[in-house]
Order: structure tokens, then C-alpha cells, then sequence
């Protein structure tokens, strides 16, 4: 082995590159588990055998990644992103319906999903895009170009469609609020998350009077909105300064507008775009009643193959909810019931600690680095890494709509696995050439 090969092995950030390997192969475990091919462990044609080879392909990838020099990722940034472009493109045009959505290029028996690898493109190109000389992030063409490159492949990935995928970017206001984004975005993302719930609620509700007719709750609602807003506007301006007092005003009126326009197009948008089923799903998170009774089945039986685990699980390939199939999707987005009723309460928390580990371990990295390029992928990967562990969890536990979102290392796909190791692999080759500044 080279000096130059040993060298870059003992920069390596091994606590991150030995949680993520443990990861895989726990997960490993579990779709052997949740597939029952416990006794034909090693036949390739089943999901566990074809799961074991892409393991062994992205063990390769892995070493390829951790070979190339970081320079090569710092310049074919733009390179990335353009052909991840083209591909989202593609596969809307050619690509296989799964699921009701065209997202994966056929490949025999296999298929590959490039929305997987816009994540790393994505966070490539805003790596950077933000840490290019002469572009001071506080200047409105720099934000709204760093919109754009979010938006771009987002909205790609919208009209195959892919809603779950499409979350994650939203993850990337974290990189952004690292680099300088106003704190006050952040009070206006929250704002929005609060005015999002109470549009669900009162849309999907009944009229406060039963003479105005079905569904005019919502109206209801946002007269209260606008009522409320513009006496909070008219108390801002009266208890600030007098000079100040046209900007209280003007920034007001706008916020007030903005949110009423968000839920009018919110509520639109649920009872028009969403088809029955999804509409039904974000109901039962929030506990309206609809007329369909399967409309919760994944939730209800998720919850109860977590709750059967007890605190220390019924052991592996012996969850009977597992074995018979009961969760839908179990290897894949589901995986984590898995987890609870084989594993427990026990083994479920050791999972969970795992990836807060992972989580931490990447910001550590981001903020050692002497790279701004580095710094920002790295907080890039954090973000993907949190969205994702977050939503499929949260999802699992009935705490957030079922919207089909892999967790990360664990669940049953090539494209995932291989997404994730690409995301990883290029930071520890970044990180372990940190005290060289590239960029």
C-alpha cells in the first residue's frame, strides 16, 4: 500500500465510517427478518440476496470514493448536478411506474431511482455555488439563486411524483441558516408549520353552524385569521417607534397577506391536487375522522408490531406481525416496526442513539473544517441524514403523515443505499484532507 493510501486511512474519520457500516448491517438483518428469507438467507433472487449485493456494491463505491482525490468533487460540482438534472428529466419521460410514480429506470430486475442521487448533487452544487469568492450570501441574487438550485430538482421530483423526496430538500433551510439565512425565516417556517395545521383542521371540518353548509369552517377560520392579524398588526404599530412605524406596518400587512394566501392555496390544494388516499392519510395523523376505516391501517399496525416488542423484544425473525406481513411495506419505509417488535424497547433505543450519533458526528466534522466547501456539505449531509431519520420514524410512530421516505442505511433499495454511501463517502474524503484547504 502506498504512503499517499496510508496517509488518507489515518486522516479517516473512522467513528463515522464504522457507525455508518453498522448501520447497514443491522439493517441488513432486518429485511432478512421482515422478508422472511431467514432460512434462504443467501439466495440472491430475494430481496435480503439482492440487498447483500448491493452492500458489496457500495463497498466498492465506497473505496472509489475514499481513492479520488476531494479537488475531483469540488470541480465536477456543476457536472453532478447537470446530470442529475437530465436524469430527473429522463425519467419522467421513460421511466417505470412504481407506486403510481414514474421516479426508476428499469435495469433488468433491478431499478435505479435517481431522485436518490439528486440529494448529493444538490448538496454538491450548493457546497459550491455558497462558497465561491465574491458572493456575499446576504445579497438577494445570491438567495434567490440558491432557491433556484433547490427548487429545480425539487420540483423535478414533484411531478414524477415523489412528496417524501421532495420534504428533504426542505432540510437544506438548516445549511442556509448556518451560512447566514436570517433567524427570522426560521420564526416564519415555524409560523407556516402552525397556520398548515390549523388549515388541515378547519378545512377538513364541518361548519361551526349547520345552516352555512359543509366544509365552511375553513372560511370561518380565515376570517379569524385576518381578523386576528390585523388587530396584531394595528397593536405592532401603535407600540413602535414613530419612524419605525411604516416598516411595522408594511412587513405586517405583508406577513398577514402571505399566510392568508398560504392557507387559501394549503387548503386548495388539499381537496383538489391530493388524490382521496393522501388526503385521507393527513387526516388520520391528525386524528379526523374519514369514511374509509383502512385509511390508518399502516399506522394502527405499525403501532401495534412497536408495542408487541415490550422492552426487550421478541427476538429476531420471531416478530409473528413481521413474519405474516401484516405492515405493508415493512422492508422498506416501515422497517423500523421491525425494529420494535423483534428488538424492543432496547434494541429500538440502541437504533435510535445510533443515528443521533451518526447526525452529530457529521456537524463535528462540518465544524472542524478550514473549507467553507467542506463545512457546507457537510451540514448538507446532517440535514438529508435528519430529515430523513425524523420523517420515518415520526411516521412509523404515527407522528407524521405516511409520505414513503427510506430510513437511511436500513431500508430495503439499491438507489438508497448507494445515495447515502455517495453522501458519506464523499465527506470522509473531504474531512480527511481538511488540513489541506482546498477551497
Amino acid at each position: 500500500m502506498s504512503s499517499r493510501a496510508l496517509n488518507i486511512l489515518s486522516r479517516l474519520d473512522w467513528p463515522t465510517l464504522l457507525t455508518m457500516v453498522l448501520l447497514v448491517v443491522l439493517g441488513w438483518l432486518n429485511i432478512v427478518s421482515a422478508t422472511a428469507e431467514a432460512e434462504v438467507v443467501w439466495d440472491l433472487g430475494g430481496k435480503a440476496g439482492k440487498q447483500l449485493i448491493w452492500m458489496g456494491v457500495c463497498s466498492v463505491l465506497m473505496v472509489g470514493l475514499l481513492a479520488v482525490e476531494g479537488e475531483f468533487y469540488i470541480r465536477t460540482s456543476v457536472l453532478h448536478y447537470a446530470l442529475v438534472l437530465l436524469m430527473l428529466m429522463a425519467v419522467l419521460v421513460v421511466g417505470k411506474k412504481v407506486g403510481g410514480a414514474r421516479s426508476w429506470f428499469g435495469v433488468g430486475s433491478f431499478g435505479i431511482q435517481p431522485s436518490e442521487f439528486a440529494k448529493t448533487a444538490t448538496a454538491l452544487m450548493l457546497a459550491w455555488f455558497l462558497s465561491r469568492d465574491g458572493r456575499p450570501w446576504r445579497t438577494m441574487a445570491t438567495r434567490l439563486q440558491t432557491l433556484a438550485l433547490i427548487a429545480m430538482p425539487a420540483g423535478l421530483i414533484l411531478l414524477q411524483p415523489d412528496a417524501g423526496t421532495v420534504l428533504v430538500f426542505g432540510g437544506f433551510v438548516f445549511v442556509l441558516y448556518r451560512e447566514g439565512l436570517s433567524g427570522n425565516v426560521l420564526l416564519v417556517g415555524v409560523g407556516g408549520i402552525v397556520l398548515a395545521v390549523l388549515t388541515i383542521l378547519f378545512g377538513a371540518s364541518e361548519s361551526w353552524y349547520p345552516f352555512l353548509g359543509e366544509g365552511s369552517g375553513f372560511w370561518w377560520y380565515l376570517f379569524a385569521l385576518a381578523s386576528l392579524g390585523a388587530t396584531t398588526v394595528a397593536i405592532a404599530r401603535a407600540a413602535t417607534l414613530p419612524r419605525k412605524r411604516r416598516t411595522a406596518t408594511r412587513w405586517g400587512a405583508l406577513l398577514l397577506l402571505g399566510g392568508m394566501v398560504f392557507s387559501v392555496g394549503l387548503h386548495l390544494g388539499m381537496e383538489n391536487v391530493l388524490k382521496k388516499h393522501q388526503r385521507e392519510r393527513i387526516h388520520v395523523l391528525f386524528g379526523i375522522d374519514v369514511d374509509n376505516p383502512d385509511a390508518d391501517y399502516n399506522i394502527r399496525h405499525a403501532k401495534a408490531a412497536i408495542g408487541s416488542g415490550g422492552w426487550t423484544g421478541r427476538g429476531w425473525a420471531q416478530g409473528p406481525m413481521t413474519a405474516y406481513g401484516f405492515v405493508p411495506e415493512q422492508e422498506t419505509d416501515f422497517i423500523f416496526c421491525t425494529v420494535g417488535e423483534e428488538w424492543g424497547f432496547l434494541g429500538s433505543s440502541g437504533v435510535v442513539l445510533l443515528f443521533v450519533f451518526l447526525i452529530l458526528r457529521v456537524l463535528h466534522l462540518a465544524e472542524r473544517q478550514r473549507s467553507a466547501y467542506t463545512r457546507i456539505y457537510a451540514y448538507a449531509v446532517a440535514s438529508i441524514l435528519f430529515l430523513h431519520f425524523l420523517v420515518n420514524v415520526g411516521m412509523v410512530l404515527g407522528l407524521a403523515p405516511v409520505i414513503g421516505i427510506p430510513l437511511p442505511f436500513f431500508s430495503y433499495g439499491g438507489s438508497s443505499l448507494m445515495g447515502f454511501t455517495l453522501l458519506l463517502g464523499i465527506l470522509l474524503r473531504l474531512d480527511a484532507e481538511r488540513f489541506v484547504v482546498l477551497r
